[in-house]
């Protein structure tokens, strides 16, 4: 007889897990991996990769899940690889071959480039591909494809802020370019590498994509799952950013003991502060993250707030912190 498994003891973690996904693994399946070896009780990911590709995958943790929607907003960025003169059903080097097509020196030049790169920067519009999560009548266009049944998609707005092409050296007989992109939420890498190639004449498919930034947090900070599980579970936790990681881009507000009290409360505060859509808000001794809010007519507006248990929960995993003073109410 097989040894029952061992039951995990789940308990409260908090903070930001900047993983670098490995390939093969849906972003589900390296959440539930990460959530395992922190034996986290909640846990999120924040948007999507395909399994084909790999990089930056923000896994939030606690507290922290509260503003995952802000990285599903984020500006990402994606190095690709497109293999020219060849399209098939996926857009990746999964699918089947549809179409083959000869690639001639003309289609590579540096000036042909660099219209076609000008071209897709900026607003432009895209079609979702077939094999997509997004639903038609309750069901997702990848089950439609599977089923062989061409579902009409309109197309979407799209936002290219950057965009670089350039013939790609990787070894193989088939010419290929090299794609690096920072675009919009909803934009879809393996459609632009179609048009890419269509734009030039000869049709193309990923054979390769990594992400290497969402919202400022980039690869150079991200830890793998086989780093994770080399290590022992203090150094696991050593390896969450705070949920403030996510906020970067906000202003940054800090209030006393008896305004933060009130905060937490879901009263607003009046102080001397512009405008802001975007606030984080912190108490000020011990110094810890409060929510999240926007600021009006001089009026601090809480949006989303962080549990006085949250709070404490944080404050007691940082050595020698304690939470007095901010959350004993006035």
């Amino acid at each position: 007889m097989n040894a029952p498994r061992t039951r995990v003891q789940r308990r409260p973690v908090h903070g930001v897990l900047l993983l670098d996904k490995p390939l093969g693994f849906s972003s589900n399946d390296a959440l539930q991996k990460a959530k395992w070896l922190l034996r986290a009780e909640k846990a999120g990911h924040t948007g999507t990769l395909d399994p084909l590709a790999t990089g930056v995958l923000p896994l939030c943790f606690g507290a922290a899940t509260k503003f995952s929607q802000l990285q599903l907003d984020a500006p990402k960025t994606y190095e690709a690889i497109a293999r020219l003169g060849v399209t098939t059903t996926t857009g990746d080097a999964e699918g089947e071959v549809l179409r083959e097509c000869a690639v001639t020196a003309d289609m590579l030049t540096p000036e042909r480039l660099a219209q076609v790169q000008q071209q897709f920067t900026g607003a432009i519009r895209q079609v979702p591909p077939m094999y997509s999560a997004l639903k038609k009548d309750g069901k997702a266009l990848y089950e439609y494809a599977r089923a062989g049944v061409e579902v009409e998609r309109a197309a979407r707005d799209i936002q290219i802020y950057q965009l670089n092409v350039a013939p790609a050296l990787t070894g193989q007989a088939q010419p290929a370019i090299k794609i690096i992109v920072t675009c919009s939420k909803g934009t879809y890498i393996r459609t632009l590498g179609e048009d890419i190639g269509a734009a030039l004449g000869c049709g193309a498919h990923l054979t390769f994509l990594r992400r290497i930034d969402t919202g400022g947090l980039g690869i150079d900070r991200c830890v793998t799952l086989a780093d994770l599980e080399a290590m022992d579970e203090a150094q696991r936790l050593a390896c969450l950013q705070p949920p403030e990681a996510l906020l970067a881009d906000h202003l940054h507000v800090t209030l006393g003991a008896e305004d933060a009290a009130r905060f937490l409360s879901g009263v607003r505060r009046r102080g001397a502060w512009p405008d802001a859509k975007a606030v984080a808000v912190f108490g000020q001794s011990p110094r810890a993250l409060l929510g999240v809010a926007h600021v009006a007519a001089g009026e601090l507006i809480p949006d989303r707030l962080l549990s006085p248990l949250e709070i404490q929960q944080i404050l007691q995993s940082q050595p020698g912190a304690s939470a007095a003073g901010i959350l004993e109410t006035p």
